[in-house]
């Protein structure tokens, strides 16, 4: 399989990064804001083609690609907001069209990836967008109308995950603990927690309460939190991010 990407900024570097573990992935090029021009030739010249710019660029680069486009190309967006109807029209319904929504721990191969769909999407182009960002890391497919809490859930996410570990790294630093080390401890701490969510099927409220054993130092922590408002506060940004 040939991938093109179109964009190769800090996203579509990451994926093209990503990519090269693929097993099916034969080759891989992409262009840049300055080989733009570029941007057909990569297009022909490729099976899967990735658009991998802001937003507000998308209209403008598949609609200057649309005439390379055929029903063979599988065309996979990652632009934030841009609907599924609208890249069908933008690329004048040639190829088949995928919206994806992966997000910045791509760059660490650790990416949670929403593969969108909707009543017209074809399945077997659905797949390949499935299979292609699973090298980045998970991958999951929704209906399109869920994609806004997609955003806000795993695109907005990690920068609430980054205020925590701050905050939990200022904490420790506080404590006495340098900087390097509390660095570590934290980053750690968070990443290991996460695994346990992934490993199997308890609730984090039994993972919680597993720590927290009666009279502990944990539970006068957790009571903190609760009386902080923390759970309520998050709750709000993410659906705050939603809107």
């Amino acid at each position: 399989m040939r991938v093109g990407i179109i964009g190769h900024g800090t996203l579509g570097g990451a994926i093209a990064e990503g990519l090269r573990t693929c097993a099916t992935v034969t080759s891989i090029e992409s262009t840049t804001k300055r080989t733009s021009a570029r941007n057909s030739e990569v297009v022909r010249a490729s099976d899967v083609v990735l658009v991998c710019v802001k937003p507000y660029d998308v209209q403008a680069v598949l609609l200057a690609v649309s005439d390379a486009l055929t029903e063979k190309h599988v065309l996979i967006s990652t632009a934030a907001s841009v609907g599924i109807d609208r890249l069908r029209s933008w690329s004048q319904r040639n190829g088949r069209v995928v919206r994806v929504m992966p997000n910045t721990p791509a760059r660490a191969g650790a990416a949670m990836t929403v593969v969108a769909r909707d009543a017209l999407s074809c399945n077997d182009a659905i797949e390949i967008a499935r299979q292609l960002f699973s090298s980045l890391g998970r991958t999951i497919v929704l209906n399109e109308e869920q994609m806004d809490a997609v955003t806000a859930i795993s695109g907005c996410g990690p920068a609430y995950v980054f205020v925590v570990i701050e905050a939990m790294i200022d904490a420790a630093i506080a404590l006495g603990i340098p900087y390097a080390d509390a660095r570590e401890m934290v980053a750690q701490t968070v990443l290991g927690a996460a695994a346990l969510v992934l490993r199997g099927n308890e609730h984090p409220a039994q993972l919680k309460t597993a720590v927290a054993t009666p009279g502990g130092k944990t539970v006068r922590g957790l009571i903190e939190l609760e009386e902080g408002n923390l759970r309520a506060t998050l709750s709000r940004a993410l659906r705050s991010s939603a809107g």
